[in-house]
């Protein structure tokens, strides 16, 4: 195996000392120009990368920012992480993006990682209903922003959406369709998220004078396709099925759609169907899906933004507040809601 290329090599081979390749590498216009382009051309031609772990240990501050969210699979992560990646490349830095697989487990062995590699600070939605794993990880001084959940009951920042306005919003729109018999197809129980827009989809419901009884929940394991089409076929055996279905996330809602296709039953025509977060799959379904649409591009950054804004403050370069932003969801209408009752 090839031994890699040290600095030390790099002055030997350019007849200089360390300090002057460490001042072409670092603070290029402190060296003469003639040295500076002997010492270049001795890292072209040597194939010299710089240890970034190195760098790192010697300025005591990682140049990565770790994100940790519940599903890769889902595009409306992708989105956060698109917003996240912009805003720390804007400042020089990368970011790290692992899946928790929404398993607390998972998240306590990447929240580890995080705290191995002295990470800048981590992004974080939360799979850990109980909370010990932030507690955990609390215990390394590692600045954390709560990302598509608030931070309840802690002091950290956070950047979340309304959900229980964007539940509100799913169910008020069905309930003006005329519809009176509603499934929620939910999700993990111990995800805020699935609560609070449970907890919207009532209020909605009561506005119109309406009880919980008009609400079915049906829960699912997980928030994605595969959930959906099993709830889609639980849906089909009921008796008494509800003429409309709100769905915890669109993959739910386009595991619905799917399984309603397969048997024949029409959407909107026999079932009107409403999702969440309103992923770029939302308007190019078969049937384009009516959803609450989730800022997630600004999610994302506005989160990386207030880390940075957060580690910044740790040299003394700035100041920082913690502070809860809770944006807010936007119903977009599409033809699987559209059908009159």
């Amino acid at each position: 195996m090839a031994q890699s290329v040290g600095i030390k090599d790099v002055a030997r081979a350019a007849g200089v000392s360390v300090g002057t390749v460490s001042n072409v590498i670092n603070r290029p216009d402190t060296v003469a120009t003639e040295t500076r382009a002997r010492v270049q051309s001795a890292i072209d031609r040597l194939g010299y990368v710089r240890s970034e772990s190195a760098r790192q240990l010697r300025a005591g501050r990682s140049r990565i920012m770790g994100l940790l969210v519940l599903d890769m699979g889902n595009p409306f992560f992708v989105d956060v992480a698109r917003g996240a990646e912009r805003a720390a490349r804007d400042a020089g830095l990368g970011v790290m993006v692992c899946n928790s697989a929404q398993s607390a487990g998972e998240e306590a062995e990447y929240l580890s990682l995080f705290a191995e590699q002295r990470v800048r600070g981590v992004l974080l939605t939360p799979a850990d209903a109980t909370g010990r794993n932030i507690e955990t990880f609390r215990r390394h001084n590692i600045p954390f922003v709560l990302v598509d959940r608030v931070a309840e009951g802690t002091t950290e920042c956070s950047v979340s959406v309304d959900d229980v306005a964007g539940g509100a919003l799913a169910v008020r729109h069905l309930v003006d369709a005329g519809h009176r018999s509603i499934a929620y197809v939910s999700g993990p129980p111990g995800l805020n998220q699935v609560r609070d827009r449970r907890i919207g989809a009532l209020n909605a419901l009561a506005e119109a004078g309406l009880g919980p009884d008009y609400l079915r929940e049906l829960p699912t394991e997980r928030l994605d396709v595969a959930a959906g089409r099993d709830a889609g076929a639980r849906l089909l055996g009921l008796a008494d099925r509800p003429t409309a279905v709100f769905c915890a996330n669109d993959l739910l809602a386009l595991g619905v759609l799917q399984a309603m296709y397969a048997a024949g039953i029409k959407v909107p025509e026999d079932l009107a169907i409403v999702g969440y977060d309103d992923i770029e799959f939302a308007a190019a379904a078969a049937v384009p899906l009516t959803s609450v649409r989730q800022p997630a591009v600004t999610m994302g950054a506005m989160a990386a933004e207030l880390l940075l804004e957060e580690t910044e403050a740790e040299t003394g370069t700035t100041r920082h507040e913690h502070r809860r932003v809770v944006l807010q969801p936007e119903l977009v209408v599409r033809r699987s809601s559209l059908s009159a009752r």
